[in-house]
Order: structure tokens, then C-alpha cells, then sequence
């Protein structure tokens, strides 16, 4: 986007659009994912099968524009237990296979002109209601999603990055859990997946001091990712492929092997500044060799596998939320059952009780404006100045 581009925000309503159409496919690209994950399903076929349907159904939408850019803003990953982030096996890595009692992660985004929409949700392999889960990967995933509805109720025009940081760090204590340390959910923009306004996650007192401060505003849009472990929330990198990329815009270098510029110019056509995979080049060994010179060179970003400590279990949860000017509106979500996880720690903060008690839902807050107004008319006999038009 050149700079003499006016940018495109939420303030128009065929923006909107095309978040929602993102953030509907990326819905059901995480529902058919999830259905989808049983025991003795293999990761690598859990990633192809979300990334399919995300190609598949984005190819239908805005058909006529023929030079629109659209598809996966996110691949398709499965990260499980005490894997972090980012697993997404080529077919030529060694694949994971579900099992029973699995926590899983999975992590997807879809683009509809540029305009994103990420979503990511975890849940136990097997839960059921007759059989909910308990114990730590209970705590750790109630934590994750309480931290994920608490973030949808201050992420707001007017409250400031710092005041989730703290929110987070609270209620993953409650449950005896940590955020992972100095991961960052970021404002989104038309082709930009990692805006410059930030949340961090849990940081190091370093982190605290570099991170810049930062106040939502309406019309602007971010995705909030959540990510809790039941350890020390310390993830490294496990040694793992890498297997997603994202190009950075801002670099430049000549490549000096042929298999690089093949694969870079490729990567520069279909993908753009979009995160992709490996996985999607017909011939994954040439891009296995091509990736490296780019990457040496920053052309292009890593995604690297993250791990925490053997043993424990990390719950993510990542939505993509519209600061709309009639309050927030998320257009992203899993599947989220509570009834199928049963911890014996809650939030104990009472502040943060009420907020998570508090309605997310605008709806319902036009209902209380209306039946307030309605109230008022009753009383006065005379309508009131803001009764607004129900959705």
C-alpha cells in the first residue's frame, strides 16, 4: 500500500464486510478443525484439512474482483500439550498423532482483501460431559479463556494496553498458572498482521520498561491472543522445523541462489506480507532450501515452534475483535463449552469478578438502554432522546 493510499478502516462499511466473511470463515475453518481432531488423527492432516477449506471458501467470496488478494492470513496450526505455538509439520517432518486426554491448541487466520481475521481455541481430546476434565489441564484452560472474556470486556476505546497485562497476570495466578512471558497480541491492519499498538503478555521486568503504553481507539481492530501455561510460562524454542514464515516489507537483499529468488519471488506473489507455510509449495524440498538464504538474511520472519517444560500444558485462546464506534465487536470465536472443564480454583479478584460478570454482548447493553428509556417514558409519559434502533 503506497502512502498516498488513503487507509481503509472499520469506518466503512464494506471493510466491515470483509472482516466479517474473514472472520466467518475462519469460524468454521476452526469448528471443522475441531470436529475433526479425535484420537488417532494425525496433526499434519488437522493442518491441511484447515487450510483447504479456508482456500476453498475464500475462493468464492468477491469472485469479480479478480485482482483482490484473499485466502490464509494464518496457517493452519496444532500445537499440543506442552508445545506452545506455531506446530504446523510439513510432509516430509515427523507427524503427531491425537491421543485421549490431549490438550490441543489450534490457530488459524483468514484475509479477505488484506483484512484479517485470527482465531484460536484449545480444548481436551475426548472431553465430554460425562467425562469432563479436571486437575491442571482444567485450571489452565478455564484460566486461558476467563483471561480471553476478560480481554473482550477491556479492550475498549479510552482503557490502555496495561490495564489486560494486569487483568491476565490476576487471573492466571487465581488458578495457579502463568501467561507465557513477553508474548504480544497486535492491532491488525489492511496486509499487516503485527500493528504497531501491542498487548504483552506476563513481561520481564526489561519487557515492562521497553513496551510501549497504548490506548485503544475506535475503528481500530486487533486480535487477542491468550496464552497460559500450567509451568512457569517460559517458552523456548524446542529445536523443531520451522515451517511458517511471514515476509518483512522492510528489508531488502539481493539473493544469490537461484532456488532463494524462485522461492522468494514466489512467496512475494501469492503470499504478499501474509504469514504462510512450507507446506504450500509443490515441491517442499526446494522450498525447504530455498527458505533458508531468506531467512538468514531477514527477508523473511520466523514462526519458531515454542515449547514450555515437559510435563506441563499451555491453553490458548485468540479472537479478533472490531472497536466498533457502538462499542467492541468480536468476530472471531471457538467453540467454547465450560461445562466440560471443572477446576477447583476461580477468580478471586472482585473487580475483575465483575467485570467477567459484566455483559459482553452489545445487544444486551441496547436492551438496558432501551428498557431504561422505556422506563423513563413510563415514568415522564414523554420518550426519552436515545432510545437506538435494535440491530
Amino acid at each position: 500500500m503506497s502512502d498516498d493510499e488513503q487507509e481503509q478502516t472499520i469506518a466503512e462499511d464494506l471493510v466491515v464486510t470483509k472482516y466479517k466473511m474473514g472472520g466467518d470463515i475462519a469460524n468454521q475453518a476452526l469448528r471443522l478443525v475441531v470436529e475433526t481432531a479425535k484420537p488417532g488423527v494425525s496433526v499434519l492432516s488437522l493442518c491441511e484439512k484447515g487450510d483447504a477449506y479456508i482456500m476453498a471458501e475464500t475462493g468464492k467470496v468477491f469472485k469479480k474482483e479478480k485482482e483482490m488478494k484473499k485466502g490464509i492470513a494464518f496457517p493452519t496450526s496444532v500445537s499440543v500439550n506442552n508445545c506452545v505455538c506455531h506446530f504446523s509439520p510439513l510432509k516430509s517432518d515427523p507427524d503427531y498423532t491425537l491421543k485421549d486426554g490431549d490438550l490441543v491448541k489450534i490457530d488459524l487466520g483468514v484475509h479477505v482483501d488484506g483484512f484479517i481475521a485470527n482465531v484460536a481455541h484449545s480444548f481436551v481430546v475426548g472431553a465430554s460431559k460425562e467425562n469432563p476434565v479436571t486437575g491442571r489441564k482444567a485450571d489452565v484452560i478455564k484460566a486461558a479463556h476467563l483471561c480471553a472474556e476478560a480481554a473482550l470486556r477491556l479492550v475498549k476505546p479510552g482503557n490502555q494496553n496495561t490495564q489486560v497485562t494486569e487483568a491476565w497476570n490476576k487471573i492466571a495466578q487465581s488458578f495457579k498458572c502463568s501467561p507465557i512471558e513477553g508474548m504480544l497480541s497486535h492491532q491488525l491492519k489492511q496486509h499487516v498482521i503485527d500493528g504497531e499498538k501491542t498487548i504483552i503478555q506476563n513481561p520481564t521486568d526489561q519487557q515492562r520498561k521497553d513496551h510501549e503504553k497504548a490506548e485503544f481507539e475506535v475503528h481500530e481492530v486487533y486480535a487477542v491472543d491468550v496464552l497460559i501455561s500450567t509451568g512457569e510460562g517460559k517458552a523456548r524454542d524446542g529445536g523443531l522445523r520451522t515451517t511458517i514464515y511471514k515476509r518483512d516489507p522492510s528489508k531488502q537483499y539481493g539473493l544469490k541462489m537461484k532456488t532463494s529468488r524462485t522461492f522468494f519471488s514466489e512467496v512475494e506473489r501469492r503470499f504478499d506480507a501474509m504469514p504462510f507455510t512450507l507446506r504450500a509449495f509443490e515441491d517442499e524440498a526446494k522450498a525447504r532450501l530455498g527458505v533458508v538464504e531468506c531467512a538468514k538474511h531477514e527477508l523473511l520472519q520466523p514462526f519458531s515452534v515454542l515449547h514450555e517444560k515437559e510435563g506441563e500444558c499451555v491453553a490458548q485462546f485468540k479472537f479478533t475483535v472490531l472497536l466498533m464506534a457502538n462499542g467492541p465487536h468480536r468476530i472471531t470465536n471457538g467453540p467454547f463449552d465450560p461445562e466440560l472443564y471443572k477446576s477447583e480454583h476461580e477468580v478471586q479478584d472482585p473487580e475483575l469478578k465483575t467485570l467477567l460478570q459484566s455483559s459482553a454482548s452489545r445487544k444486551t447493553q441496547k436492551k438496558k438502554k432501551k428498557k431504561a428509556s422505556k422506563t423513563a417514558e413510563n415514568a415522564t409519559g414523554q420518550p426519552t432522546e436515545d432510545t437506538e434502533a435494535a440491530e
